[in-house]
């Protein structure tokens, strides 16, 4: 009997238009899809007649789906994965199950398309040649030494943020990093999609001010690199020792 395949597809982050043809014909032509929600995801299924059987794949219980979903896989059934919103696996569920399948030979097929990520980091005005991803910060423990070791990361860098905690981490961000240029993007892609462009202080005071709302993704500048200064006398001075 043939294996299955594992389909990786990208959905919308907010409008929903923002899906590729590729990917709503995948999710048509599947036997099963893996969503985190199923009545977040019913959505999306429902405005684009999607009517595959579908199973609950979140972080609570990865591991034990991961497995039933690997045996699926190898008893030929075509499986896809889709997040609540983006690219799988970036700061989702998906990762244990690409991982439990490639090692089982199964074949995986990627559907790219929105990122949250991508779509905030092209619109900040910031380097992209090289940029981090670097996700949602701990909440307790090792967030401080995370924190130390980022102020001399000197690429471009990625954070998630909830609004509840958008002030604080700004605040710690500005404390560890200094007053920076920095972008605070929300709502990407909806009606009320937003980017707040400043340094760091100020977009401390501003969301100190204004309630927050929606999910966060944060671009901070990466750590300037001072250029030495070269004594344009040196090479004479030498020639004539």
């Amino acid at each position: 009997m043939n294996r299955g395949k594992l389909y990786i597809v990208a959905t919308p982050i907010g409008n929903l238009e923002d899906i590729t043809y590729r990917a709503v014909k995948v999710l048509k032509d599947v036997d099963l899809i893996g969503v985190e929600d199923t009545r977040h995801s019913g959505i999306l299924l429902k405005h684009y007649v999607v009517d595959t059987q579908t199973v609950s794949y979140f972080e609570h219980n990865e591991e034990k789906r991961s497995s039933e979903l690997v045996n699926k896989l190898e008893s030929g059934m075509n499986i896809a994965i889709i997040s609540d919103a983006g690219t799988p696996t970036i700061s989702d569920p998906g990762y244990r199950l690409i991982s439990s399948a490639t090692q089982k030979g199964i074949q995986i097929i990627p559907i790219p398309g929105a990122s949250s990520v991508l779509t905030a980091l092209t619109a900040s005005g910031f380097p992209t040649d090289r940029f981090c991803f670097e996700g949602f910060l701990p909440k307790k423990k090792g967030k401080k030494t995370k924190l130390e070791k980022l102020s001399s990361e000197e690429r471009t860098m990625v954070f998630f943020e909830s609004p509840q905690r958008i002030v604080k981490t700004l605040s710690e961000l500005l404390f560890h990093f200094g007053d920076r240029r920095a972008v605070a993007a929300r709502e990407l892609t909806k009606m009320y999609e937003e980017f707040h462009r400043g340094n760091i202080s100020e977009l401390v005071d501003y969301f100190t001010n204004t309630k927050p709302r929606g999910e966060f993704v944060l671009i901070i500048e990466g750590k300037k690199v001072e250029k030495k200064k070269i004594n344009k006398y040196a090479e004479f001075s030498n020639c004539a020792d």
